[in-house]
């Protein structure tokens, strides 16, 4: 994250410089896209994951961790305002 950040950082700087030249551009433009690649395959992994994981969840009814709302358990107090 902090290395995204410092890159995030370089290129403000570099393109309010009006006086950086094609090769520092293309150079940025180079680094920008590795950084963005590598978040993109992070949170692609990332989402499969958390995907798998939540079919995992909605497959096993008998989960003792997920709340059994069919009978109205696990609901809030807000949610079930004015439904008597």
């Amino acid at each position: 994250m902090s290395m995204g950040m410092e890159l995030l950082n370089h290129a403000r700087a570099l393109l309010g410089d009006r006086k950086a030249d094609a090769r520092e551009i293309r150079f940025l433009a180079e680094q920008l896209c590795e950084a963005l690649r590598d978040a993109l395959r992070v949170a692609e992994s990332r989402g499969g994951r958390l995907t798998a994981h939540s079919e995992e969840c909605a497959a096993d009814p008998d989960d003792p961790n997920e709340p059994d709302d069919s009978q109205g358990k696990g609901l809030t107090p807000a949610s079930t305002e004015g439904s008597s």
